[in-house]
């Protein structure tokens, strides 16, 4: 059975922007940055958290287009925001550490941590480096905010065990 790729891989034209080979999609947000609004309600942060649990059991992935690079990171990241969880921890507390985690400095392709070098091409100028970090500085804060909604949406102060039962789980046998 092969792994669920992103549905936005049609939609990819002339006029997205792309940074290397990473696809600036659009986003549904509140936060500040370079995403534009979405024409639907299902966005690539939807997609992401959606084919998580699905994609999460899979070691192997074809990248079949550069949405797919984006869900790759989003699938990652959201490994990461669980990782950071416990079974204890209540939603505020949750909102602080996922916030903090969304905020701080984190490696863009090319530099020398970041762990999927050999699948993302670094940006070519300063300015695409720039862009490229708020996309994904605004595309993270979102993901962790949507995150949170779906584990603590049936109990504030108790977090989903059918969302913290992938903390061991690696896509791809990596992390960010």
């Amino acid at each position: 059975m092969p792994a669920y790729h992103s549905t936005f891989l049609g939609e990819e034209s002339s006029d997205t922007r792309t940074v290397g080979n990473l696809s600036l999609l659009p986003i549904r947000t509140k936060y500040r940055g370079p995403a534009f609004e979405p024409d639907q309600d299902y966005d690539i942060v939807e997609e992401t958290l959606d084919l998580f649990r699905a994609n999460s059991f899979f070691k192997n992935f074809e990248i079949k287009g550069n949405a797919d690079r984006v869900l790759i990171y989003g699938i990652l990241y959201v490994s990461d925001c669980l990782s950071k969880l416990n079974k204890t921890m209540p939603h505020r507390e949750a909102t602080r550490v996922l916030n903090n985690l969304s905020l701080d400095n984190f490696a863009l392709p090319g530099d020398i941590n970041f762990p999927l070098n050999s699948l993302y091409l670094p940006p070519k100028t300063k300015a695409d480096a720039e862009l490229l970090r708020s996309y994904l500085s605004q595309f993270r804060q979102e993901l962790a905010e949507r995150l949170l909604a779906r584990i603590y949406q049936d109990d504030e102060n108790v977090p989903s065990k059918f969302w913290l039962s992938f903390t061991k789980r690696k896509f791809m046998n990596k992390s960010l």
